[in-house]
């Protein structure tokens, strides 16, 4: 069973920066997620960002296939991705639309569609994105006791890569058809805690037969700091310990203003936007940046479990994995 989670509040008005820094610590040793307030992005623009999103995914899918993703930028089908590799599924039960860097001639590997807002709207999301991430990326800094601009001083955001990320997951009324008859439909939650769909059936266009069924799957996300912004729809879930068996996944309630996670099917369509980094968006150091453990990190009791690597190399085997190429 899941339980629901309560996670810290992390109030980015607050003038006291140093219990800001230590609130923002705690919840990622204990949580890997918390939740942001004040953090100046108004209610309004969510609300004609999510208008947008809708408009896009509503296009037929023809349309939607020409602008089909390269270079980490445009249109991913239904089951293109798989977060979670291991998983019986056939693919993650959700579209996205991806969009890099505004800047610079870079920019010039988005797509957009030939309708609607969507590169303003984008705009404005990456322009958000990056104040509230830079906000987050001075906090952790000095919650890792580094000084309050260190990763302005070692470079790693002279080009920072934030990518937007619009999606949408599709609804499923699993609860109705359960209830719709006897041996038409039978589900468990097994030790992985997943949805497991026993018997074939058809909805819409998503189809299943003995698979897990996952919005989202399994994951820890790839860069520096993810900053999600949701619909209210829920679904969003939380491993804290990945490597407890069963895992036990606990869910997280939406609120008004890189952890083991996943989004399970809630019934109704969902849109969210997801970035690395500042807003919305995934929020990445520049491609050459070396990351390794930070000395405040680690001892000689205590060394770096993994080797310094760049960003680049770290994110393309990352996608490697989801994408299965």
């Amino acid at each position: 069973m899941t339980e629901a989670l309560k996670l810290p509040i992390i109030d980015l008005s607050s003038p006291d920066r140093i219990s800001t820094a230590k609130s923002i610590r705690q919840a990622c040793i204990e949580f890997g997620f918390f939740y942001v307030v004040n953090h100046g992005v108004e209610e309004e623009f969510f609300r004609r960002m999510f208008e947008e999103s809708s408009k896009l995914f509503s296009l037929p899918l023809e349309e939607k296939t020409k602008l089909s993703r390269k270079e980490h930028r445009g249109y991913t089908a239904l089951y293109d991705e798989k977060l979670d590799p291991s998983s019986t599924s056939k693919g993650d039960s959700k579209e996205s639309f991806y969009i890099g860097p505004l800047g610079g001639t870079i920019s010039d590997l988005n797509q957009w569609p030939s309708k609607g807002n969507s590169r303003s709207s984008a705009i404005l999301e990456i322009y958000y994105g990056m104040s509230a991430g830079r906000q987050l990326i001075h906090l952790i800094a000095l919650a890792l006791n580094l000084d309050e601009d260190f990763f302005e001083k070692v470079g790693a955001l002279d080009v920072p890569m934030g990518f937007l990320r619009l999606l949408h997951y599709p609804g499923i009324e699993v609860k109705e058809l359960h209830e719709a008859g006897n041996d038409q439909l039978r589900f468990a939650v097994q030790n992985s805690n997943s949805l497991q769909i026993k018997n074939p059936f058809l909805l819409g266009k998503l189809e299943s037969s003995g698979e897990e069924i996952f919005w989202a799957s399994a994951h820890s996300d790839y860069g520096m700091i993810t900053l999600l912004a949701t619909d209210g729809v829920p679904g969003l879930q939380v491993c804290r310990d990945k490597s407890q068996h069963p895992r036990v996944w606990e869910d997280v309630p939406n609120i008004n203003g890189s952890t083991l996670h996943r989004v399970m099917p809630a019934g109704q369509e969902r849109y969210s936007t997801m970035v690395c980094g500042p807003a919305a968006f995934f929020l990445d150091p520049n491609d050459d940046c070396v990351v390794e453990c930070f000395e405040s990190c680690c001892s000689e009791a205590c060394p770096p479990r993994f080797p310094p690597i760049r960003s680049r190399d770290y994110l393309k085997e990352r996608f490697r994995l989801t994408y299965g190429s």
